[in-house]
């Protein structure tokens, strides 16, 4: 698969700044830290570390709002060791030239953040949706208040945005109702999909819709879902059970259809940018970006 923290977080372990400046063009510039984190392990003690986190904004900018651009996850565990660190590189930059400063968690369990697997929902048999994604959740809500804090950005208007898994649980933190996250956005957005061993059949797809219409039960922001037709890990179904649960509780939820790509369309927010630029940039007008 693509791929609570303490009010004032550690000062910067590790930064590395670059710029891309070409005559018209601002400085588009990278800072790396290390945030410290605290959240329930899935036996529901608490578990701190620190975790990776990336921001990437133009230096030209007083103020830019914030967008928190979340990953997804695999299911093979020397994958998610080898992931190194979420970049993000032609999203990101793109978003940042529309105006965001993009923060990018690289959560407890991946790369360099390293760690211990608490995004584990255990056996297809019997998932629990909720308390995998909470680890993650709850270390996502620490990037938005880290962004929130940054001198560069607007903390009163902001973004959530994640792919796959990553999307699963930007619906989850949306639930959060954090001040200052205006919208957001699920690429891809599930959980227990093998597209090789069970492809279009991800694991107990209706307790992903019960969990989506729990979400959906605490959520006022406004949602943009978007899934490609011939997406792999979910097929082009059970996307559209998991949104209307989410709606049928009282979120606010638009949903785009996006074209098959390739073999897999779970790889379109990666691969195929054009697809998915204009119904994201039309939403985010809509919502005063």
């Amino acid at each position: 698969m693509i791929f609570s923290s303490p009010r004032h977080p550690a000062p910067i372990s590790l930064a590395l700044f670059f710029a891309c400046a070409g005559p018209a063009q601002a400085a588009i510039r990278e800072k790396i830290v290390k945030l410290p984190v605290r959240v329930a392990g899935p036996d529901g003690a608490p578990y701190s570390q620190e975790i990776t986190l990336t921001m990437v904004y133009d230096d030209a900018r007083k103020k830019s709002p914030f967008l928190v651009l979340n990953h997804g996850r695999s299911g093979d565990p020397q994958e998610r060791r080898n992931y190194g660190r979420a970049v993000f590189k032609m999203q990101s930059r793109y978003f940042v030239e529309r105006g965001f400063a993009v923060f990018m968690p690289t959560r407890i369990g991946y790369g360099v953040s390293e760690g211990p697997d608490l995004e584990n929902s255990g056996p297809c048999s019997s998932k629990d949706y909720p308390t995998a994604n909470s680890a993650a959740i709850a270390q996502i809500s620490a990037a938005i208040r880290y962004a929130k804090s940054q001198p560069e950005v607007d903390g009163s208007r902001g973004v959530i945005l994640g792919q796959s898994v990553g999307g699963f649980t930007t619906i989850g933190t949306a639930a959060e109702n954090i001040p200052g996250v205006k919208v957001a956005i699920n690429f891809a957005g599930g959980a227990g999909g093998d597209p090789k061993g069970r492809p279009w059949n991800p694991c107990q797809p209706e307790r992903i819709a019960q969990t989506y219409a729990s979400y959906g039960a605490k959520a006022k922001v406004q949602t943009l879902w978007l899934y490609s037709a011939n997406d792999a890990y979910w097929g082009p179904e059970h996307p559209k059970k998991w949104v209307a649960a989410y709606t049928e509780r009282g979120g606010k939820a638009e949903f785009v259809p996006l074209p098959a790509y390739g073999s897999d369309g779970h790889a379109t927010f990666a691969k195929n940018q054009t697809v998915w630029q204009p119904p994201v940039e039309a939403f985010l007008k809509k919502n005063g970006f």
